[in-house]
């Protein structure tokens, strides 16, 4: 019987650079207001936004995706010729097929990388940076570029009460390379199919012209907010004792920026310490789905307020209902 060579990868895998792309357009909770009765002061109060980034014709998923990714490659010192393989996290790529990663992949200039998009909403970051650890490891490529990137604004009903003022449109990317030691902990990740119906689109797309209204996102807000901070505080929890790391061994808590009040509570349950640097760029993002957790990074890395070696704990929740926690070490 004929023996199949063992794969030849680095013996670990670390984040190398990060780059992000906010569309130039800002819209503050004033613009919200003309669509649904509400106030600022309760749109601050309940979310924490204040702004969100709206993308124009020309800021497509794609052009979003290669200008956070030019980034990246940058930061992280390589070119784009040696990337092997390109994953993109989405919900509002419009088009079936092709897979909007091969469009990026190309004109990046990457020499025939591997591309594919997946489907993880709030959680597809960490879904696509653990499917990039194990491309690093298992030796199928050098070089993984992960991509989370939406046009939520697309997939919003400017009319109801509930999301209206939720979303934001932007991209965030991140190279992830070898390492001669961990830098990435042990993903912990699920699914709740039980919980589908409380974050989804309103309609599916075959039934789209018999509806007379494009799809949007609806979420059952409470539903949602109590599974976040309840559920995913031990999530979070479990992530930290599988990298065998201590909330007072941490240094950054990045979660998906759905919502300053659940970042609020998951911080007050997880007992972090004041000494913890916490991601709020919801205040002026909004909740970029699969782009929040890159984007915030790259936020917290450009402002001074993280530092390259740092030990983050990252999390992303949501539509599936799914999550992703895991561990890493900062670029």
């Amino acid at each position: 019987m004929a023996k199949i060579r063992p794969s030849k990868g680095s013996p670990y895998a670390r984040i190398l650079g990060v780059g992000g792309y906010r569309p130039t357009r800002v819209v503050p909770n004033e613009v919200i207001l003309e669509t649904i009765d509400s106030s600022d002061e309760w749109i601050r109060s309940r979310s924490g936004i204040e702004t969100r980034h709206w993308a124009n014709d020309e800021e497509t998923v794609a052009a979003m995706s290669v200008e956070a990714s030019g980034k990246a490659i940058a930061d992280a010192g390589i070119t784009a010729a040696q990337i092997g393989a390109v994953v993109v996290s989405t919900v509002s790529h419009f088009k079936q097929t092709p897979a909007v990663a091969t469009e990026i992949a190309d004109k990046l200039g990457t020499d025939k990388a591997a591309a594919f998009d997946i489907s993880a909403g709030c959680a597809g970051f960490g879904y696509g940076l653990t499917l990039a650890k194990g491309m690093i490891v298992e030796g199928s490529a050098k070089y993984v570029l992960v991509i989370g990137v939406e046009r939520l604004s697309d997939l919003t009903d400017l009319e109801d009460r509930a999301t209206a003022f939720l979303f934001g449109d932007g991209a965030g990317a991140v190279v992830v390379g070898p390492s001669e030691e961990p830098a990435i902990g042990p993903t912990v990740w699920g699914s709740e199919g039980d919980k589908s119906e409380t974050i989804k689109q309103t309609v599916p797309w075959t039934e789209y012209d018999s509806s007379g209204k494009f799809p949007a996102i609806t979420q059952e807000g409470q539903a949602v907010f109590r599974w976040a901070v309840f559920e995913m505080a031990k999530v979070a929890k479990e992530a930290l004792d599988a990298a065998g790391i201590t909330a007072d061994e941490l240094d950054v808590f990045i979660p998906h920026q759905a919502n300053e009040r659940i970042i609020d509570s998951m911080v007050k349950t997880l007992r972090l310490p004041e000494s913890v640097t916490v991601a709020r760029d919801v205040r002026t993002t909004g909740n970029t789905s699969a782009a929040s957790i890159p984007l915030a990074m790259e936020r917290l890395l450009a402002t001074g307020e993280a530092k390259s070696g740092d030990t983050a704990l990252v999390i992303g929740f949501g539509a599936g209902l799914v999550y992703a926690a895991t561990v890493v070490t900062l670029p």
